[in-house]
Order: structure tokens, then C-alpha cells, then sequence
């Protein structure tokens, strides 16, 4: 990535439109302390996505716009455009244009070739091209002290920027937190299906308790059935014997009655008899005295029939009144009754407290039915006749009224049945239909199943298809993932050996993948000497003759395994590779090496590890010439 124009409005100390062009070459700002040179390069990074004020030397990030001068009033907004060129091939290559504006009170925005984008948008176009706010590339005061003075920490991240991964890593980070989001939605959702389960456990135990009511209140309802239809059959039992024992005292009243006129029949006889027989007194004495007891017997008895008519009367006074009494209890008890039914009603609310408030139903209700109990076994006695014909008079209305209602009934339904029966006809229209709708439900039935059957080799293939899109995806992801690591790895390389190389014949060689420190080692330091110059160290060249020696046996020309210039093929052809070093014979002017780079030459000279830096440019050149062939 190149800059190519950076265009500033309202930053800091540019109150005024200020644009600079960057041209191929060295682009300089010159100019005294307090010029705003520093600002362009915070300009840059601000616009790069840089979010800390401190960095940016300020308390706050709207401290970036212009605050006024003494003959200027402040700006409310600054804006930075920055004019970025890629060289990556296909779609990512071509200029972009970068633009963050600020507002006071506003907050900033971001937009790339116009179109608003997220701040990670902008940090991550920058990643990929392995520069962004914080770049080591990006040097400022102090900077040069701190990179030298930075930990391995920090020098692993400029590290991984040189190398073009900091945009990995930045999407990295993105899917961890995106990932670390999702399992916290995932607690968040366990926690809610616990609460949930939680509140179904205490649903049920509601439902648990609301259906015992429910049965105890069916329980109570039967129970109060049960009792009040006891209540009636003793009444009537009761009333049955009180009029039987009425009856057997109308009786004996009669009786009494009967006795009562015969006696004064008798009584009218005796007198007239003793009217007729006074002179007959002395002889009939003894008759007299027996009639006498008998009249006073008489006497006694129609005393006792009075003070029992007397009585009687007494007691259907006395009933009167408790039967005056005991409609008065009655109302009351109706009262109490409704009172209670009211309660009930309020009870069945409250579900929670059942088997409390059941109990104290039943307490109440028991109270409530010994208060009227009392009242209703009087009363009972009374109106239970009473009662009786008026409920069979009641059910005979009843019943008549319902058999009008059913012959009305009966009578519409006949009266519409027939116009129906008029509407129909024969029958033919419906029938046709019927066969119709049968037939096409038979169809439609058809249909349904081919559907079926083909909804599910679709949902099949759906399947199959979303299977293999996500393994694809995943595939497409990784070769992305594969191809920008090697596209950074490869520009990384071509910009390691476009530098340093210059006309050294180093540039002129390449070795073999697993020979670069087997050469390295040969060549030592000569590596760097030019081809063909007129310089103090050059490579002349010289012809191979008929007296140049031979390698010891186990040994293998180095020329074998390089691609050199002509001028380096008779000092390769003298240098001997070897697995390892087991002190075999060489003769003058050779050397061997091993490819772990450990050379000895003939005169017994040994180095280890010589030409580090070339062998290092040559396992880059082997690398990016792979990276090209894949």
C-alpha cells in the first residue's frame, strides 16, 4: 500500500483546506518547531482509525478540531482524507480514498470511497496491508528510542505487521470476542431455561393444588347433597309420625267425646230414673252408689278430655309461634347461608391457601349447619307437607311447561325439516357433488403425499446442500486465510530481496531447496563480491584444465546442486558436499561442506555457521520461487 495524497480541513493547527500530494521519490515537510509537522503525521494516524486522545496529544478526542485563535473562531468539525494505492492483484488492487470526519457532540464517522463504513472496517483495510494507527513503520518523537528499546512482545507484533498477518489477527480477535459474545448468550439462555423450568415446577404445583381444591370442593358439594337430602328424609319421617300420633289423638278425642255423651246420656237416664224410683232410694242404694262412681269416673274422664283439649290448644298455639319463630331462624339461616356462599365464591380465588381456607369452610359450614339445623328440624316438621305439594305442584307445572315447549319444539323442527325436505329435490345435485368432493379429495390426497415425499428430498437436499456449502465455505475460508498469509509471506520476500542484493553474485545464484547454507558456507564472504566489474573484489572467471584434481570418493561437486554463472562454476566444482564431515582426503584448493553449513578447507581452515545472511537471502529466494510455482 502507497499514500498517495492527504487532504486535511479543521485538524488541529489546518483550519483552512490543506492538501499534499505524496510523489514517487522522497516526499519532506521542512520547517521551524510549532509548524504543525508533527500534525500530518497524526493526521495520518487519525484517519487510520487511531481512537486514543492521548496519542494524539489530547484530553479528548474533539480536541483534534480547530479551537480558535485570536482573530479565528473554532471549526465544530475536522475532516482527513487519505488517498491510499494497493498493489495487490485482483479485486483489492486500485486507489481507495479514506475519509474520518468529527463533529463536536457528534462523535466521528468513517467513510472509504464514500460509502460509511465501521471503524473496523477502516483498521482492518490497513491491517492487511500490514500497516494501520499503530504501525512501526509510522515513526514519531521519541519513537526510534522506544523500537529500540521495545520488549520481544512488542517486537513480535512489528514482526507480525512485516510479515502481513496483523489483519489475521485482527479478525482473530473479532471472532473471539464474537465467540466469547456467544457464550454468553448461551449462559444468558441456560440461566433463562432454569428460571423458566423453575417457574413450570411452581406452575405445576399450583395446578396440582387448584385440582385439589377443585376435588374437595366436589367432595363438599356431595357431602352437603348427601347431608341435606338426610335432612329431608328425617323431616319427612318425622312429619309422617307427628301426623300419625295427630291422627291416633283425633281419635281418642272422639272416643272421648262418644263417652262423654254417653255418660250424660246415662246421666239424664239416672236422674230420671231417680226421679221415678226416689221411693225405691233404700232398695236401690247399692245400684245408686255404683252409678254414682260411675258418674264421677265420668266426671273425671270428660275433666281429663277438657284439660287435654285445653292443652292441645295450647300446644297449636305454642306451634304457631315456634313455627313463627323458626321462619324467623330460617330467614336468618338464608341469610348466613348466602353470606357463606359469598365467601365461598371469594375463597375459590385464592388457590394457594385450599386445604386452609377448605378447613375453615368446613368449620364454619359445620357451625352454620348445627345453627340451622336446629331450625330446619322444626321447621321441617311443619312445612315439610306443605313443602311436598307445593315442589310436586312446582315439578307438574314444570313438566307441563316443557312438554309445551318440546311440542313447539317439535313442531318448528317439523315445519323446517319439511322445507328443507322441499329445498333438496331428489337428491341428485348433492350426490353429484358428493362424488365430486370425494374424487377430489382422493386428488388432493394424492398430491398431498407426492408433496410430502417431495418436501422431504428437498428438505434432504437442502440439508445435503447447506452441508456441503458450510464445508466449502469453510474450505474457501481457509484457502483465503492460506492465500493471504502466502500473498503477505511472498511480498514480504520480494521486498527482503529487492533490497541489499545490488550487482553481487549472490543475486546471480540459487541453490537447491536444502543446499542454500551448504553454498552459503562454500562461498563465505565472496558471495558478496560483484560479477564482471572493474572493482577491488570482483569474480573474473577462470576455465576448469585438464590438471584441476578430483573430489574424494563419497563426495558430490556442489556445481551439481547449484545454478550458477559461469564465472563461479570452477570454485564450485572444487567444493565437495558431504552428509557430514568425516575427515576425507581433499587435495589443494578444495573444501568440503555439509548442508548443515560447516565447511573445511584443504589446509585444515574450518568454519561453522559462515554466511548466515546469505544462506538466509537464499532460503527466501527458494521460498518466494515456491510461493510462485503453488
Amino acid at each position: 500500500m502507497k499514500i498517495r495524497r492527504l487532504k486535511l480541513g479543521g485538524f488541529k493547527s489546518f483550519v483552512e483546506s490543506a492538501e499534499l500530494r505524496i510523489e514517487p521519490g522522497l516526499t519532506g515537510i521542512v520547517g521551524p518547531n510549532g509548524c504543525g509537522k508533527s500534525n500530518l503525521l497524526e493526521a495520518i494516524r487519525w484517519v487510520m482509525g487511531e481512537a486514543s486522545p492521548k496519542s494524539l496529544r489530547g484530553g479528548g478526542m474533539e480536541d483534534v478540531i480547530f479551537a480558535g485563535t485570536a482573530t479565528r473562531p473554532a471549526r465544530d468539525f475536522a475532516e482527513v482524507s487519505l488517498l491510499v494505492e494497493r498493489d495487490a492483484e485482483g479485486d483489492l488492487a486500485g486507489e481507495s480514498e479514506v475519509t474520518r470526519r468529527i463533529e463536536r457532540g457528534a462523535g466521528s464517522a468513517y467513510r472509504i470511497d464514500g460509502r460509511d463504513v465501521r471503524q473496523k472496517d477502516v483498521s482492518l483495510l490497513f491491517a492487511d496491508a500490514a500497516t494501520g494507527a499503530h504501525s512501526p513503520a509510522l515513526v514519531s518523537q521519541g519513537r526510534i528510542g522506544s523500537v529500540i528499546a521495545a520488549k520481544p512482545v512488542e517486537r513480535r507484533m512489528m514482526l507480525e505487521e512485516a510479515a502481513g498477518i496483523s489483519g489475521l489477527h485482527a479478525r482473530r480477535k473479532d471472532a473471539e470476542q464474537k465467540l466469547r459474545a456467544a457464550e454468553a448468550n448461551i449462559t444468558r439462555l441456560d440461566e433463562l431455561l432454569g428460571d423458566q423450568e423453575a417457574r413450570a415446577n411452581v406452575l405445576r404445583r399450583q395446578a396440582r393444588a387448584a385440582e385439589r381444591y377443585r376435588s374437595l370442593t366436589e367432595r363438599i358439594r356431595a357431602a352437603e347433597a348427601r347431608l341435606l337430602f338426610a335432612r329431608w328424609h328425617e323431616a319427612q319421617a318425622a312429619a309422617t309420625q307427628a301426623n300419625d300420633e295427630a291422627e291416633a289423638a283425633r281419635g281418642s278425642v272422639e272416643r272421648l267425646q262418644q263417652a262423654m255423651i254417653a255418660a250424660q246420656a246415662l246421666q239424664e237416664q239416672a236422674a230420671a230414673v231417680l226421679v221415678e224410683r226416689r221411693e225405691a232410694a233404700v232398695e236401690k242404694r247399692d245400684a245408686g252408689r255404683t252409678i254414682a262412681h260411675a258418674l264421677a269416673t265420668a266426671r273425671a274422664q270428660r275433666d281429663t278430655v277438657v284439660r287435654r283439649l285445653a292443652e292441645l290448644e295450647r300446644l297449636v298455639n305454642a306451634i304457631a309461634a315456634e313455627t313463627a319463630r323458626e321462619k324467623a331462624l330460617k330467614a336468618d339461616a338464608g341469610g348466613a347461608i348466602e353470606a357463606l356462599e359469598e365467601e365461598r365464591r371469594q375463597i375459590e380465588e385464592r388457590l394457594a391457601d385450599a386445604e386452609s381456607i377448605a378447613a375453615r369452610i368446613a368449620g364454619e359450614l359445620t357451625a352454620a349447619e348445627a345453627a340451622s339445623r336446629e331450625a330446619e328440624a322444626s321447621l321441617a316438621g311443619l312445612l315439610a307437607r306443605d313443602a311436598a305439594m307445593r315442589a310436586e305442584r312446582r315439578v307438574a307445572e314444570a313438566a307441563l311447561d316443557a312438554a309445551r315447549a318440546q311440542a313447539s319444539r317439535f313442531a318448528d323442527e317439523s315445519s323446517r325439516l319439511a322445507a328443507q325436505v322441499d329445498a333438496l329435490g331428489d337428491g341428485s345435485e348433492i350426490r353429484l357433488a358428493i362424488e365430486t368432493a370425494r374424487s377430489n379429495g382422493e386428488t388432493a390426497s394424492a398430491a398431498l403425499a407426492e408433496a410430502e415425499r417431495a418436501l422431504v428430498a428437498a428438505e434432504q437436499g437442502r440439508a445435503a446442500a447447506a452441508a456441503a456449502r458450510d464445508e466449502e465455505e469453510s474450505r474457501l475460508a481457509s484457502a483465503r486465510a492460506a492465500w493471504s498469509a502466502a500473498t503477505a509471506e511472498r511480498d514480504a520476500l520480494a521486498r527482503a530481496l529487492a533490497h541489499g542484493s545490488g550487482g553481487a553474485a549472490l543475486a546471480s545464484l540459487k541453490a537447491e531447496p536444502g543446499y542454500e547454507r551448504a553454498l552459503a558456507a562454500a562461498l563465505g564472504d565472496d558471495i558478496e563480491a560483484p560479477l564482471g566489474t572493474d572493482g577491488a573484489r570482483r569474480w573474473e572467471g577462470s576455465a576448469a584444465t585438464p590438471g584441476d584434481p578430483g573430489l574424494a570418493p563419497g563426495l558430490e561437486p556442489l556445481l551439481d546442486h547449484v545454478e550458477a554463472p559461469a564465472a563461479l562454476h570452477r570454485r564450485l566444482a572444487q567444493v565437495g558436499v558431504a552428509g557430514r564431515d568425516d575427515g576425507q582426503m581433499l587435495s589443494v584448493g578444495q573444501r568440503l561442506v555439509t548442508r548443515d553449513g560447516v565447511m573445511r578447507r584443504w589446509d585444515g581452515f574450518v568454519s561453522v555457521g559462515g554466511g548466515a545472511a546469505a544462506a538466509e537471502r537464499l532460503l527466501r529466494a527458494n521460498r518466494l520461487a515456491e510461493i510462485d510455482r503453488h
